[in-house]
């Protein structure tokens, strides 16, 4: 940091379990993920390439090796899992992993449907290649699924090795954990952190109003996922209580004259 303030969260440093903030790259060039990595490395944790975009972007190899030398983990995103499953391609996804060198990879089956134990099946065999992130939930905004269900899911592929699970939001916010206003959904939330511990969650958290949620109810330490990169460094000063929404939270009685 650049001076000191006192009175701020603690953050847990990297590499870290729980605080994580998960990048997504929808099409970045390399000269933009430098630019990206110079003002927001130290911040984010791990990128995600977002859906099946790194099929078609350029100079994937070389993309991958700028992060690489940041240190920063980097994962398709699952909808590429889920174009090679159902295409009969397993074996050919883990040749891609391999190929390209990821020490990460993402399950998910929020566009097809997929039996629940091949699924775990799949996040099983995938563990002993790579560290896996699991998502659970739908893309379908209509699809909704109860909150037993989420905890059952989540349960049961943390169990067959998935090391965090994702709760699905996709890119807009607008599906699964949250209302198509982008409210969230806020009791299915508060249940499934009754059985699920909320360091093993990452949750898909890319409005702002949702980032603020998140961080009021479980502290400057909650895992959030899917952040536009120009969106990393203003959710760290969310995280730390220093900007407007969150900026009485963290502080003590001492703070209460200065509020309006």
């Amino acid at each position: 940091m650049n001076y000191t303030l006192n009175n701020l969260p603690e953050r847990d440093v990297k590499p870290r379990e729980k605080g994580f903030t998960m990048a997504m790259d929808k099409g970045l060039s390399i000269r933009e993920v430098e630019n990206f990595l110079e003002v927001a490395g130290d911040y984010v944790d791990i990128v995600k390439l977002g859906w099946a975009t790194s099929y078609v972007v350029p100079n994937l190899q070389q993309k991958l090796d700028v992060y690489k030398a940041a240190g920063i983990p980097v994962y398709f995103g699952g909808t590429l899992f889920e174009a090679f499953i159902v295409r009969n391609q397993f074996d050919d996804y883990r040749r891609i992993l391999d190929k390209y060198n990821m020490n990460f990879a993402e399950v998910s089956d929020g566009s097809i449907v997929l039996d629940h134990g091949k699924k775990c099946e799949y996040i099983q065999t995938l563990s002993e290649q790579v560290t896996v992130l699991s998502e659970v939930g739908s893309k379908d905004a209509e699809k909704i699924i109860p909150p037993y269900m989420w905890i059952k899911l989540m349960q049961a592929e943390l169990d067959a090795g998935a090391w965090k699970v994702i709760g699905e939001a996709r890119e807009g916010g607008n599906v699964g954990l949250f209302r198509s206003t982008g409210e969230v959904r806020s009791g299915l939330v508060e249940e499934i952190l009754t059985k699920i511990p909320f360091e093993k969650i990452l949750w898909e958290a890319p409005q702002k109003a949702q980032q603020v949620w998140f961080i009021k109810l479980l502290g400057a330490n909650v895992n959030l996922g899917n952040i536009a990169p120009n969106e990393v460094v203003p959710l760290e000063t969310i995280r730390l209580g220093l900007r407007g929404d969150t900026f009485f939270h963290f502080l003590g009685d001492e703070a209460a004259a200065y509020k309006g």
